[in-house]
């Protein structure tokens, strides 16, 4: 336990309160996460102006709170307070919520969570936030101009992203290569700059899931035992744990289009889903983007009850190559969410979904 920095680039300096010990290694991981945004504005104090790791810790619902940001961890806690009682707010600067994710499943997304009771004031900034003893002052304006306004609120949480946590490490002591963004600079094997320092999960590049940082860790073990792993990133599923929830993998629309990939679509309604019906789970649908020469598919997105663990049937598919009609042929029980994969492969292959 305690903070490590490298002396050289065979040594590491562990401390902790006044002790210091020196360790050597033959190979070293440097697996040291992620921490939050926050610009020097918002004058971050961690009492009014938090961030997730203190909203976890509040031992109060707040009456209002302000969240900064409508990416996958502003719209997660945003959705815990909500449904604690707490009046919710989101600012965020883009002109729709989840911005990197598939657009039909963020609107839905973002109609339920406007009927559990959250106000969204998007294509807005942040200017300035300012915490008094029990209150806090959030002061924003239209990102294209217009009047500054201002809300207060108990709580302003900021969720604007989160950077890779190197702040101490010494890198430049043991000749390890960052970009500007602190981020560590690694090759296809995960190896930096140093032949024997590699580096995983959020302090390098890709989604920052711990999913993805794990199954970085097993690719870099293996590969320090003299094994040859592989590591798809366009296979790690992202998923957005409001309820219901959202999930996706591969490709979406907007990726199709800018990289000229002829495609096709088929989607399903939960609400058509005598699952969805029996468990009153109704919002949502299932989306699978393929190939529209070979049919194989290439992005499956979905909003609903138990999305995080549907995705998983996407995953497996798209792993082998698998084509829309390849998931349309599979026999599912009935009655379970998973038809409507079924469904929405029926529908993009050009088929009539059975139960639409």
């Amino acid at each position: 336990m305690g903070h490590g920095s490298f002396v050289d680039a065979h040594t590491i300096s562990i401390k902790q309160d006044t002790t210091e010990t020196q360790i050597s290694a033959k190979y070293t991981i440097i697996a040291t996460g992620s921490k939050p945004i926050v610009p020097a504005n918002f004058n971050y104090d961690k009492k009014r102006i938090i961030t997730s790791t203190e909203a976890l810790n509040i031992v109060e619902i707040p009456k209002k709170m302000v969240v900064v940001g409508a990416g996958v961890i502003g719209l997660e806690l945003s959705s815990v307070y909500a449904r604690l009682g707490t009046q919710v707010t989101i600012i965020e600067y883009a002109d729709k919520i989840l911005p990197t994710m598939d657009s039909d499943c963020a609107k839905e997304l973002q109609k339920s969570l406007k009927q559990m009771g959250i106000e969204f004031l998007l294509g807005h900034a942040v200017e300035s936030v300012t915490a008094k003893s029990k209150s806090v002052n959030v002061t924003f304006a239209p990102k294209n101009g217009g009047e500054s306004k201002q809300l207060e609120a108990d709580y302003c949480l900021v969720a604007i992203g989160r950077r890779a946590y190197t702040d101490g490490l010494s890198l430049d002591k043991a000749g390890v290569l960052a970009d500007e963004k602190g981020k560590i600079k690694v090759n296809t094997h995960l190896k930096t700059n140093i032949d024997h320092i590699y580096a995983i999960g959020d302090v390098i590049n890709g989604p920052m899931l711990a999913h993805k940082a794990s199954e970085d860790g097993v690719f870099v073990a293996e590969t320090i035992a003299g094994q040859h792993p592989h590591l798809d990133y366009n296979l790690i599923p992202g998923v957005v744990y409001t309820w219901p929830e959202m999930s996706s993998v591969g490709l979406t629309e907007d990726e199709l289009k800018a990289q000229g990939i002829p495609y096709k679509v088929g989607k399903f309604p939960m609400k058509a889903l005598g699952r969805a019906r029996a468990s009153m789970d109704t919002e949502g649908l299932v989306k699978i983007l393929a190939h529209k020469d070979t049919d194989e598919i290439l992005g499956t997105h979905i909003f609903g009850a138990r999305a995080a663990d549907l995705i998983m049937e996407a995953v497996s598919l798209m792993t082998f190559r698998a084509s829309a009609e390849d998931a349309a042929i599979i026999c599912h029980p009935h009655p379970t969410y998973t038809e409507a994969i079924k469904e929405a492969a029926l529908d993009a292959t050009g088929s009539r979904p059975i139960h639409l």
